[in-house]
């Protein structure tokens, strides 16, 4: 059966000589995988460039049931960027996105409302003004709540994160931005020191690991450190 929908570019790995396997997180039909044969070669008329992670696709799809890999009729970008392919910090932090929806989404899953939220935030994260120190800590957050799984407060955050810390002022200064992070995600004003960005960046994560069996290391995570 063909089908149209929309579609955000997960990963790829590369196949046989001059193919892709690509995964894409479709709006409508969930996460899929796909082969595009021989887009790698020098006389491809489908360019690589579409298939770079979080790029935002308009597509017609071959969709058989059970099929573990189906493949691509039509496709086009949705969304040209503007920023993120010439921005070195923006791409390792569309790296780092992509890697946390690898880990998070399984095959075949499909969630309307988290698609519409990745793709309104990778289009955010093409625009200005972005603060792009922040907004990993604001996309791990927010997906988590997508997921299933956000905490309601800071302090449920933390208790969860350090169980076996029982002073109550622990982590004031993380709690304080947390707190912010969750009232207003995404927002350009919030300020955050780097040694607090990094202790609620391995707070998430280890939050992620704690809810998703699928959660394992994020390669991309020293990249993202050095960048920001």
């Amino acid at each position: 059966m063909i089908k149209k929908t929309q579609g955000i570019v997960i990963h790829y790995i590369k196949f046989r000589e001059s193919s892709i396997i690509v995964k894409i997180f479709t709006r409508d039909l969930g996460l899929k995988s796909y082969i595009v044969n021989g887009v790698r070669s020098a006389r491809s008329k489908s360019k690589m460039a579409l298939y770079q992670p979080l790029s935002l696709l308009d597509l017609v799809v071959y969709d058989k049931e059970n099929a573990s890999i189906n493949r691509i009729s039509e496709v086009k970008l949705a969304y040209p960027f503007q920023r993120i392919p010439f921005d070195f910090y923006r791409s390792g932090v569309a790296m780092f996105v992509g890697e946390i929806l690898s880990k998070s989404i399984y095959e075949n899953y499909q969630n309307e409302y988290l698609f519409d939220f990745i793709y309104q935030s990778v289009t955010f994260l093409d625009s200005e003004p972005i603060s792009l120190s922040t907004y990993p800590l604001s996309f791990l957050l927010e997906t988590s709540g997508f997921l299933g799984f956000a905490p309601d407060s800071a302090g449920e955050f933390f208790e969860q994160v350090h169980p076996d810390v029982n002073d109550g002022s622990f982590a004031l200064e993380e709690k304080k931005f947390f707190t912010q992070l969750l009232k207003n995600p995404f927002d350009p004003s919030i300020k955050i020191p780097p040694s607090v960005r990094k202790s609620l960046l391995d707070d998430l994560l280890t939050f992620y690991k704690l809810h998703l069996d699928t959660f394992f290391e994020v390669r991309s995570l020293e990249v993202l450190r050095n960048l920001m």
